[in-house]
């Protein structure tokens, strides 16, 4: 019996994809773009459950025969979405790159996750534009003032959401699975849109308060190589006017000695000339080294500045 049930759904389940196939081609597509597809789960009515496993083509079909548009997209051979869109329908923003709206004779809400937030604002445009138009062609009425479907009548409409149902249900460690990594991906809830700039903020705070921290760590090494520039300049500068009382001295000294030795030459011996000149020469020596360490200590101190 089970297996004659299963038979059952697979040939009412191609019959419907069929049928589709047949009316898009009777159709015209207007507007088409990618996203990915989710579905409200039926029994919580709070989780998404993601319908396609990557990308898929979702367009905006024109019946010229019946005066109805409808949104579809398919997966290889199974119909992910198939809704036609109503006067009363609304199309939701729910964050920056997902929006979703309710279909009541689908018994379910679809959900759409964009690559980028201008493909959501394009969708959402056309959306009002299609619903628009179908204000004002309301093609055949089925008594509540909808456009009709070809399954709103037909007892196998709920078949391909009950199949659907029917393989989640079967399979839920493979949806728990699609859940978890949908989560990660930022697109079926506001909440986790709002966690994960949380997270980013966080983030970007963090980082800003280390480079604070070393910003700071920085400065404080330049103000003490400043201060000990500054101190070693005072040193320098301080020794320099020491070696230029110690130059004048000498200078003066030496003036002295030249001018003795000229008046000893022309007075004195020869012994007296050689002791004056040795000793001018040893004054002279010093004055040399004196300059010699006045200029080296001048060029490090340069250095240390610059």
């Amino acid at each position: 019996m089970a297996a004659y049930e299963e038979i059952q759904d697979e040939l009412i389940r191609a019959w419907v994809i069929q049928q589709q196939q047949d009316k898009m081609k009777r159709e015209q597509p207007i507007y088409t773009t990618k996203a990915h597809v989710f579905q409200i789960d039926p029994q919580t009515k709070k989780n998404w459950m993601p319908a396609s496993t990557v990308a898929v083509s979702v367009a905006y079909y024109y019946d010229s025969n019946r005066n109805s548009y409808r949104i579809i997209s398919v997966e290889g051979t199974k119909a992910i979405i198939n809704s036609t869109i109503t006067p009363n329908m609304t199309f939701t923003k729910t964050s920056q790159k997902f929006g979703q709206w309710s279909d009541p004779r689908a018994n379910t809400v679809y959900g759409l996750g964009f690559a980028t937030e201008a493909d959501l604002q394009k969708f959402i445009e056309k959306f009002q534009e299609v619903r628009e138009l179908a204000k004002q062609t309301p093609g055949e009425s089925n008594g509540s003032g909808e456009p009709h479907s070809p399954l709103a009548t037909h007892p196998v409409h709920a078949a391909p959401l009950h199949s659907r149902n029917s393989s989640v249900s079967s399979n839920q460690s493979d949806g728990s699975e699609k859940q978890q990594r949908l989560s990660t991906s930022g697109l079926p809830t506001v909440e986790y849109q709002l966690k994960y700039e949380n997270d980013r903020l966080k983030i970007a705070l963090a980082q800003s308060s280390a480079n604070a921290k070393k910003w700071e760590i920085e400065l404080q090494t330049l103000k003490n190589n400043n201060a000990r520039l500054t101190t070693a300049l005072q040193e320098s500068t301080a020794n320099v006017e020491e070696w230029k009382k110690q130059l004048a001295a000498y200078k003066e000294e030496s003036a002295k000695l030249k001018k003795q030795t000229i008046e000893l030459e022309q007075t004195a011996n020869d012994e007296q000339i050689s002791g004056l000149q040795q000793q001018l020469k040893e004054t002279t020596e010093q004055l040399q080294a004196v300059e010699q360490e006045r200029d080296s200590t001048t060029e490090v101190v340069n250095i240390n500045i610059y």
